[in-house]
């Protein structure tokens, strides 16, 4: 991946975790991290990965996201001035959800 790329997928990182924090109304028993975002080579799309914190309120927070992605897409631009911008799609990464699992088994097997 070109250094661009990467610089821009943190960017976009970091602009979106400031959204979320500052312009969502999301609720306060929940936290959002952004994991990760992946930019397409010609910069129309980027995938953000997310955790959640519950786990089940997922489904929630990507409703809310989906709800405000117009809102975010508004800030995003107003905040990095770029051309193109990239369409957002969040999608929830449940990694963390399958090592905690792998954790716990591992956790019972040397209890035993």
């Amino acid at each position: 991946m070109s250094k661009r790329i990467n610089k821009v997928n943190q960017l976009i990182r970091e602009t979106l975790a400031q959204i979320i924090r500052e312009e969502l109304s999301l609720k306060n028993t929940i936290i959002v991290t952004i994991l990760k975002v992946d930019t397409s080579k010609d910069l129309r799309y980027a995938n953000t990965f997310l955790s959640v914190y519950p786990a089940n309120e997922k489904d929630y927070v990507l409703k809310t996201l989906k709800r405000e992605s117009g809102k975010i897409h508004k800030a995003l631009h107003q905040k990095l001035f770029m051309k193109p911008l990239p369409k957002v799609n969040f999608r929830v990464d449940n990694n963390q959800e399958k090592i905690a699992e792998i954790e716990e088994i591992f956790d019972k097997i040397n209890n035993e």
